[in-house]
């Protein structure tokens, strides 16, 4: 369950359908944890600012801004000002909690003889996932900063944020690293 959210769209008249508007405000999200789309109905008289994060739950006694969570949304549901504010929540998400996204990287195993889930990050091919291999023997990543010094791999963030549009955006793929099902 989500416990917080990265707010990537604010529609204070509701959707566009065949008939109109639906006339609820809405807000278009994605969850900290497990990085599900959702769509969310602000309580009455709340406005949710895009590029907020807000909690889904109470905490210390305080009830959130959000009256509920409608339903998980597709990629393609998205706004476009949702399209383009994801990327920038994501890397937010991806940098507040380095050690579970450095996990790929310090623990990624081999699938089979001849592929490591370290491919399926955009950008590392064979040569870049034997050479983080090998240096991980070493000793693991425990930041970004130490992994980019070490590998010589420019904002390694961005390539699990990539990885993570990937998963939102594609067919489901035989190999989910971060986007829970």
């Amino acid at each position: 369950m989500e416990t917080y959210a990265h707010i990537l769209d604010y529609l204070p008249n509701g959707r566009a359908t065949e008939h109109g508007f639906h006339r609820e405000p809405v807000a278009l999200a994605v969850g900290e944890h497990e990085l599900k789309l959702l769509e969310l109905i602000p309580r009455p008289g709340v406005a949710l600012t895009p590029g907020s994060r807000i909690p889904l739950v109470p905490l210390n006694g305080v009830a959130p801004p959000i009256d509920h969570v409608r339903r998980r949304l597709g990629y393609p549901e998205l706004s476009t000002s949702a399209r383009t504010l994801l990327p920038e929540a994501l890397e937010r998400i991806v940098r507040s909690d380095p050690a579970r996204f450095l996990r790929l990287f310090n623990e990624a195993p081999a699938v089979s003889r001849r592929f490591n889930l370290l491919e399926l990050l955009p950008g590392i091919g064979k040569k870049t996932m034997l050479a983080i291999v090998e240096e991980r023997r070493k000793g693991a990543f425990d930041s970004f900063e130490a992994l980019e010094a070490r590998m010589h791999i420019t904002r390694p963030e961005r390539r699990v944020v990539a990885r993570i549009e990937q998963e939102m955006e594609g067919p489901p793929d035989k190999y989910r690293l971060f986007v829970a099902p």
